[in-house]
């Protein structure tokens, strides 16, 4: 702790203590910023700066159970993505999976919760009330079908698929349940160039591990759930 230094100048011995005692919080203060933006890292995925699934997960729990009925739970697949990958470098898949992020931020609200859930797939859940669902929803998959421009200047035509499931329609206010049921969706319209809107038949599909049975990356020998 600094000492007092006592003066007969403009200022007293009582500021000087404060101020000689402030400097340990200002480094403190530094080092809680630090940590802070080191904790907002490792919620962000570094490629898309979307939401990581656990902190997609925590908002969209709080958001279904705030607006209920009223909100939507969206799945999206990108099209294609390993031919691009593939044919045209993994340059050019970054900056497709950049480009489907920055739409799906653009067409969520603010509140929204947006996340990369692991390589071209991601979710949204949002406050988006019956009336309104068809309407947004093919806005969503005319913004995902806009061609995305290269860093070198070549366009590459991008697609998405996508899925969606409402509480109101399926029954249920659970993230889990209302994610395989706009997975099972969006894989009966995938490749149509339209959004499909999960019923209580999509919600009823059998899954492998916790995934639609036979969607890639789900093991045949698996229990279904």
């Amino acid at each position: 702790m600094g000492s007092v230094l006592h003066t007969t100048g403009r200022f007293g011995p009582r500021t000087l203590l404060i101020t000689t005692a402030a400097l340990p919080l200002t480094g403190w203060a530094l080092h809680a910023a630090a940590l802070h933006k080191q904790l907002a890292a490792t919620r962000k995925d570094p490629l898309t700066g979307l939401m990581r699934r656990d902190a997609y997960t925590a908002r969209a729990r709080r958001l279904l159970a705030r607006h209920g009925d009223d909100t939507t739970v969206v799945m999206v697949d990108a099209d294609r993505f390993k031919e691009i990958n593939d044919g045209l470098g993994h340059a050019a898949g970054d900056t497709v999976l950049a480009s489907i992020a920055a739409r799906l931020t653009a067409w969520a609200d603010p509140r929204a919760a947006v996340g990369r859930l692991g390589g071209d797939e991601f979710a949204v859940v949002l406050q988006l009330p019956a009336g309104r669902r068809e309407q947004r929803l093919a806005q969503l998959v005319r913004m995902l079908h806009t061609p995305v421009v290269l860093d070198d200047g070549r366009t590459v035509d991008v697609a998405a698929s996508v899925g969606a499931a409402a509480p109101d329609v399926i029954g249920a206010r659970d993230l889990t349940r209302l994610q395989r049921a706009a997975d099972a969706a969006l894989y009966d319209g995938k490749h149509t160039g339209r959004a499909v809107l999960a019923t209580a038949a999509h919600a009823a599909t059998p899954t492998v591990n916790g995934r639609r049975a036979g969607r890639p990356g789900t093991a045949v020998w698996g229990r279904a759930a």
